[in-house]
Order: structure tokens, then sequence, then C-alpha cells
């Protein structure tokens, strides 16, 4: 993969064109390959029958992508938010809370997803009763609770660590400066901390989108249920094949920007 960096005449680091260097990566050429295709067909009326079929599907994939998509977004928030709790009370002086917060995050970071996500789905209510009223608790919800789980064990880890790495030094000279604890947390060491979270962190969120696929099991309408839909629907095997290969690319178009910019962020991160 093309380094994002260039030394220029001075000796110093100059960043090359970003969308130089994204053209050339050869995914990207034949992401626009297919799709030059696609339109040339679109364009002549000579598309196979499984590509029209594709055609007619899209919306329907596309919908069901957005709503993997929102459960990624929401599972990863809610992770984010129970895992820096988590993380914050793992570095308590409190024994008791150190050892609770990690069998909370050996328990979560060691259990299979697909059974975080059955035992969320069968085990919650589908209705939950405020005063008279019954409201329903959708299944997306659950799934979004399951990845959840795992993603705040994740994120408690990684803000562990990164807290850890903080030399101590630092602590030390700020409050040679009489800086509070709150400032030196706020003002000192929780910048560099978002900063070397960043890549894990968007690592771990790729991870959580691609395990949204397993919603389909629990009955959510989401792309890979479109998908099989789909191909029950047409009854054509080179239209399964095709609308399969579409849902891998559809995921890996999604997936794989956010793995090329984790790599730059930790270039970037290694520099500094």
């Amino acid at each position: 993969m093309a380094n994002d960096l260039a030394w220029n005449r001075d000796g110093g680091a100059a960043p090359r064109s970003r969308p130089l260097a994204l053209l050339r990566d050869p995914w990207v050429i034949l992401l626009l390959a297919l799709a030059a295709l696609g339109l040339a067909w679109a364009a002549t009326g000579t598309a196979p029958a499984a590509v029209r079929a594709l055609w007619q599907w899209s919306p329907a994939l596309l919908r069901g992508l957005g709503v993997n998509i929102q459960i990624s977004v929401l599972a990863m928030a809610l992770g984010t938010i129970a895992g820096l709790a988590v993380g914050a009370l793992s570095l308590s002086p409190s024994w008791l809370l150190r050892r609770l917060t990690r069998a909370y995050v050996l328990l979560f970071r060691n259990a299979p997803i697909l059974v975080l996500v059955y035992f969320t789905t069968y085990v919650f209510p589908f209705e939950l009763g405020v005063g008279r009223w019954s409201v329903p608790f959708p299944d997306w919800i659950k799934v979004v609770i399951g990845l959840g789980l795992p993603a705040s064990a994740n994120v408690a880890e990684i803000f562990r660590g990164a807290i850890q790495s903080i030399p101590s030094a630092q602590w030390e000279a700020a409050q040679s400066l009489a800086f509070r604890r709150a400032q030196i947390f706020r003002m000192i060491v929780l910048p560099q901390c978002v900063r070397r979270m960043l890549p894990s962190w968007m690592n771990l969120y790729a991870s959580i989108t691609m395990s949204t696929s397993l919603a389909s099991l629990v009955g959510v309408h989401d792309l890979v249920d479109t998908a099989t839909v789909a191909s029950n629907t047409v009854a054509r095997t080179d239209f399964t094949i095709l609308v399969y290969f579409t849902l891998l690319a559809l995921f890996f178009a999604y997936c794989y920007p956010i793995a090329r910019w984790t790599r730059y962020l930790e270039r970037r991160h290694e520099h500094h």
C-alpha cells in the first residue's frame, strides 16, 4: 500500500495528494471498473438478466445496509460510553472495583458474539411494561445491546491501556506546576489518550460493523436478510451468486476506507 507521506526537497515530510493515492489503490480501481461496466450495460440495454434483477433490488439492498450501519453506530456508541466508564473504574484504588471490572472485561471479551446476540434477543422481553402501556422492544435494539457488550469490554481495555501508556513523569511534572488531578487528566492526559485510542477504536468499529450481519439470524431485516429474500424471490442461480457477491462488496466498500484511515492514523502516530 502506498505511503501517505512523501519527502520534499527540504527534507521534511509533505502530505501526498490523497485523491491520487486513492485512485492508485487496486481495490478502488476494481470497484470503479465494475461501476463503469454497470453503467455501460445500463446505457446500451445489454445487461444480463441477473444484473437487471440486481438493479431492481439495489434500493432494498442499500436500505438493508443502512440498517446494518445504524446498528453498528448505536452499538459502538453504547460500547464506548459503557467502556469508558468501565475503563475508568478499572483504574480505581478500590481492589473490589478493579476485580469487578476485570471480570466484566474477561466475560464479554471472550464470549462469542453470536451467543451474546441470541442471549439479548431471547432473554430480554419482547415488550416492556410502562404503567398501563406495553412498549415493544424491537429485535434490532436487542442486537445493539448484544454487540455493545463486547464493544464496551474492548473499549475498556483500549482506554486502560492508553491511560497506562502515558509516562508517569507527565503526571509528576504537571503536579509540580500546581495542576489539580482533574486538570491534569482533562488537559494533558485525555488528549493524548484520544489520539492513541483512535486507531484501535476504529478497528473495533469495523469489526462490530461486520458482526451486524448476525442480526439477520434473529429476524432483523438487514442487508443479509434482504439478500436472502431477493435470492429466494428471483430463484436464479446466477442471480444468487451475484447478489451475495454484491453483499460482500457493500460491506467491503463501507469497511475498507475505515481500515485505510486506521493505517494512516497509526503511521501518523508513529511519526509523532
